[in-house]
């Protein structure tokens, strides 16, 4: 592929003196003196390229023409990530700083959004009608659960059959593969808590596969797609049975949570999972909405009242309770106030702002944590007063520091107990018994408190009592005097019983990891002042990640806590589908940007980026930046490049796109730039002018960085015409 595109280098956007198009136009068609030119991934000295680099007298614009449509264009040696199939582009280049524009909106048409929040752990949907927005309905209440749960969601576990295909999801898959006999199981494909999988994937593609618990594997878009069109098919029932004329194929938004420190591969695996579902089309892709979910926590926390919060700062009552027993007491109070109003499965929400935010001030800033199943989340946003808006103040953070971090300390201290290989060896022949073990620790689990004095007791399945005895020839209960210190001895009921040191010893790790980056956060420039952290996410219930932040950050602000918080993103993102707009600025995690070419200049550029054609001086792979990393980039506002096909009658125009963690860049072949996507412009046929100073066909590539994903759209400047544009992140 080569070079099929071409442009001069003319300043636009905010922060300069904007040229009218017109102006623009006339300098490249008679530049005097002649602009600097720029040429993005265009091979240097030394290299073996199979193409022509010629100045076109009649345009007076240095063109790059190959033979044919696609034909290959080397990338130089260092280049990250290019395995010679990039199309090198020259790209008219703006200001570093995006520009506001008027988008046009289009009337809104649909009757009902409905929010899915997918989730490592457990997972559900709500939705809430257009012209009743007050009214927040969650999902029909889940068959199934544990005692002592509230299943207000189901858990994010699918079981397909032995030959792929899809069997149940929920708790219905949970307890159909409990009870298959265990060699049965082994075929069956179980999967739980696969969610993480994408954030921790680096090289995440359409082709990435996920393994069952048996150890065999299925592709991951297959699996979300199952997973995303079971709550499809749920929630269109539950709507058709209370709105039998709903016209499902355009009455519907749907919005899909995830965390906000995915980066863009993951946002596009999850839209294309949900074409494959088909909960919306392709050609519609506006009826398809991705939220982050701490932005969708802290838009639902601006329309609660004060009865709805929990203050984990306040003092606690003169009754000789320790402050910790207070909090953990009133947590739990709201929580089963909470499950006995549940029947109508309806929220309604403030027309306006909750009382708490009514007494914020323009400027006030809070943290919402979103602390999940397998990440934790930061965001920092700032109030923008009167129109009630929210602005991010530092980019999204976090880690994998969910709660399933507590669930690998436990399965680290059974291998500890009772040996590495054994458990492996029982996770791989008694799948079903596994997962029975580790529903009987989640329960132990949500028990956890600080200052919990008695142990805490995890059954344990018979099948692995007797599968142990077989295999080591003693008992557990040996095993257990032999190697745990005291810490958790056998009940006579087959039971483990936990000491609370133990369970401490558990959490310890993770929410240590989850202080340890809010204080880091806390240290920011740009986040000093804060007035509140909001703990949300279904970890968020633990009194011992309560009782661990309200300890290090209650001097600093005050921590709060929803009644409902594990329903609080769900909840947000129902709203953030009927008004997409809220958040009005957000943070860049990246530095976005091209690879081109400026003119060589010396002292400054090395000698081996230099580049001599047509007896001028070039220098190669400079880093042209569309966007900066933590740079506000306001909803609405695009980054502008015009490119021009290099030939009559070309097709396609593709673009590399190139990212970085820092702001310092200033080569694609820095340390820590990669290439992470691509942009493809595909071009209508056209009758091409006779005058050959009218042939130029300026295509106008328009890019969003203020929205929850990387959006592009273009125009043919000629005709006035859109021009099939595409961004993709999956294909490198």
């Amino acid at each position: 592929m080569g070079l099929d595109c071409w442009t001069d280098r003319q300043p636009v956007g905010m922060g300069s003196k904007r040229t009218p198009w017109s102006e623009q136009l006339r300098a490249v068609r008679n530049p005097d003196p002649a602009p600097e030119r720029t040429f993005a991934d265009v091979p240097g000295p030394g290299r073996n390229v199979k193409m022509s680099t010629f100045l076109d007298p009649g345009m007076h614009t240095l063109q790059i023409g190959t033979n044919g449509e696609s034909s290959q264009t080397p990338s130089p040696p260092s280049s990250p990530g290019m395995h010679h199939e990039s199309f090198s582009i020259a790209p008219l280049t703006p200001s570093q700083s995006p520009r506001n524009e008027a988008r046009a909106q289009r009337p809104t048409s649909f009757s009902v959004v409905v929010a899915i929040d997918f989730g490592t752990t457990s997972s559900g949907y709500a939705f809430s009608f257009s012209n009743d927005p007050e009214a927040i309905h969650m999902m029909r209440k889940w068959e199934g659960g544990d005692p002592g749960v509230a299943n207000q969601k189901t858990p994010t576990s699918l079981l397909l059959t032995p030959e792929g295909a899809f069997h149940s999801f929920g708790y219905t898959a949970r307890d159909y593969y409990h009870d298959l006999d265990p060699e049965e199981a082994r075929d069956w494909l179980y999967f739980e808590k696969f969610k993480m999988k994408i954030h921790s994937t680096s090289d995440l593609t359409m082709k990435t596969e996920l393994e069952a618990v048996n150890g065999n594997k299925v592709q991951a878009l297959e699996v979300f797609a199952h997973a995303l069109r079971f709550f499809k098919q749920h929630a269109v029932q539950e709507l058709k049975d209370q709105c039998p004329s709903l016209q499902e194929k355009d009455a519907i938004r749907w919005v899909i949570t995830v965390p906000a420190i995915w980066k863009q591969p993951a946002k596009q695996f999850m839209r294309e999972a949900a074409y494959k579902a088909g909960l919306v089309s392709p050609a519609n892709p506006e009826q398809l909405l991705i939220a982050l979910e701490p932005e969708a926590a802290s838009i639902y926390c601006r329309k609660l009242r004060l009865n709805q919060l929990i203050d984990l700062s306040c003092k606690p009552l003169a009754n000789g309770l320790a402050p910790e027993l207070s909090i953990d007491s009133s947590f739990r109070q709201a929580r089963e106030q909470l499950r006995r109003s549940r029947h109508s499965r309806t929220f309604l929400v403030e027309s306006g702002v909750g009382e708490l935010w009514a007494e914020m001030q323009a400027g006030d800033r809070y943290i919402v944590a979103d602390c999940g199943g397998g990440t934790v989340d930061l965001t920092v946003h700032q109030i923008e007063q009167p129109q009630g808006t929210l602005k991010e103040l530092y980019k999204a953070s976090g880690g994998p520091y969910g709660a399933v971090g507590v669930d690998l300390a436990f399965e680290t201290l059974l291998g500890q107990i009772f040996g590495e290989d054994f458990i492996a060896t029982f996770k791989a022949k008694r799948p079903a018994a596994w997962v029975d073990l580790t529903i009987a620790f989640e329960a132990r689990k949500r028990a956890a408190a600080p200052f919990r004095s008695n142990p805490l007791n995890v059954s344990l399945p018979f099948s692995f009592i007797d599968f142990y005895r077989r295999h080591r020839g003693q008992n557990v209960e040996t095993a257990l005097k032999r190697s745990s210190g005291n810490v958790v001895k056998w009940s006579s009921q087959g039971m483990l019983r936990m000491s609370s040191e133990a369970m401490n010893d558990l959490f310890q790790p993770t929410v240590s990891q989850i202080i340890r980056h809010i204080d880091d956060l806390l240290k920011k420039p740009d986040v000093k002042g804060i007035k509140f952290l909001f703990l949300v996410g279904g970890f968020a219930e633990s009194a011992m990640l309560q009782h661990a932040v309200q300890s290090a950050f209650g001097s600093l602000c005050r921590v709060i806590i929803p009644q409902d918080v594990g329903l609080t993103i769900l909840k947000g993102a129902v709203l953030f589908g009927l008004d997409p707009t809220i958040v009005r600025v957000r943070r860049s995690p990246l530095t976005y940007g091209v690879g081109v070419l400026n003119k060589f200049v010396e002292g400054k550029h090395p000698k081996e980026k230099l580049l001599v054609k047509e007896g001028k001086n070039w220098c190669t792979d400079i880093f042209e930046k569309f966007v900066s990393v933590d740079q506000s980039v306001a909803l609405g506002e695009v980054v502008q490049r015009s490119y021009c096909p290099a030939r009559v009658g070309q097709r396609k125009i593709i673009i590399n796109i190139y990212c970085c963690a820092t702001d310092d860049v200033v080569y694609i072949t820095d340390p820590g730039v990669r290439k992470c996507g691509t942009i493809s412009l595909e071009l209508d046929e056209v009758d091409e002018p006779s005058s050959p100073k009218s042939r130029r066909r300026e295509i106008r590539a328009s890019m969003q960085f203020g929205d929850t994903e990387l959006k592009v759209a273009a125009m043919d400047v000629r005709t006035s015409k859109t021009v099939r544009a595409a961004i993709d992140f999956l294909s490198n």
